[in-house]
């Protein structure tokens, strides 16, 4: 678990830095806040990590696209930006991924029972 719990932190992280190079402070603020929902063991919060990884990896999806244009209309190799931002998208939507897991979903009850599920 501390293992999935350590790759979403890094992703968060990740995204993290890539605002702060924009500058968009508050966005850097959520992506560092974000992993700290680990701590707070409701269900919602657990849903709300799982939508913004999703969102997260749209993020870099759309940041690779706008890139690989840019490089193009310059006449500059884009490949390897690609992949290395296709892996991050990727990397962040595994992330996301693996809080689906049974180990996790116990941890985090529905409506503040003790009950994983219905």
């Amino acid at each position: 678990m501390a293992l999935r719990i350590s790759l979403y932190a890094i992703a968060a992280l990740l995204l993290g830095a890539h605002f702060l190079r924009a500058g968009n402070f508050l966005m850097v603020a959520v992506c560092v806040a974000s992993p700290l929902l680990f701590f707070y063991h409701r269900r919602w919060s657990l849903i709300a990590l799982q939508l913004l990884a999703c969102c997260a990896s749209a993020t870099w999806i759309a940041v690779a696209i706008d890139l690989v244009q840019m490089r193009e209309q310059l006449g500059q190799r884009w490949t390897a930006a690609a992949i290395i931002l296709g892996s991050v998208a990727l990397l962040t939507l595994v992330a996301g991924l693996l809080l689906n897991s049974r180990k996790i979903s116990a941890r985090y009850p529905y409506r503040g029972t003790g009950e994983s599920g219905p």
